[in-house]
């Protein structure tokens, strides 16, 4: 291995430790808690060298939300293919982008909430995102009605599931109607 590719490997290494790092500090404490500082001092490094890798926070909380996207594209597909059934596929990966909001909720945030500089629903728009769409797209697009166009309809179930996530998260719907809102969304949007 020349010196060149080992230098590029022991920054790609400081690189995925600074998302890990910031990724474990939001999930314990909240994004507040996420300073060039702290993550400079836990990872054992100057900020200078974090610098050298993210200009700030922002691109940080890009980073994990790059991370995530491609997390939840996996837990939706995966989720759909033990699925048996048009109806049953819908539900699952309902119940598993919403599973992957109470579970990551650091990372949902950076996904849906916080600014992490990253651009979506454009020609720029990083290739995990458009995939985390596309991971929905695959299932909605069974059950889009026709004359409707498929990404129209996977935007509109998404955004319903993202409410349901964002109210269940902030207490302002019960947890444990969860269940029957899943089925309510799925026998009214997504009809088979």
């Amino acid at each position: 291995m020349s010196v060149q590719e080992r230098k590029q490997r022991e920054r790609a290494e400081r690189e995925r430790l600074i998302v890990a790092t910031a990724r474990e500090l939001a999930e314990q404490q909240g994004w507040d808690a996420v300073t060039t500082r702290r993550l400079a001092e836990r990872i054992e490094y100057s900020q200078p060298v974090l610098y050298s890798h993210f200009r700030g926070k922002r691109e940080i909380i890009g980073a994990v939300a790059l991370q995530g996207a491609a997390e939840l594209a996996t837990a939706v597909r995966t989720a759909t293919s033990a699925a048996d059934g048009t109806r049953a596929r819908v539900a699952a990966l309902a119940r598993a982008y919403l599973d992957f909001a109470v579970r990551n909720p650091a990372v949902y945030d950076a996904l849906f909430q916080l600014d992490g500089g990253l651009a979506y629903a454009q020609e720029d728009t990083p290739e995990p995102l458009k995939d985390a769409f596309a991971a929905l797209l695959e299932t909605l697009d069974e059950v889009t009605g026709e004359g409707v166009d498929p990404g129209l309809f996977t935007e509109v179930f998404w955004a319903a599931l993202h409410g349901l996530a964002t109210l269940t998260r902030a207490g302002r719907l019960l947890p444990e109607d969860a269940g029957p809102r899943v089925e309510l969304l799925v026998d009214r949007l997504a009809v088979t």
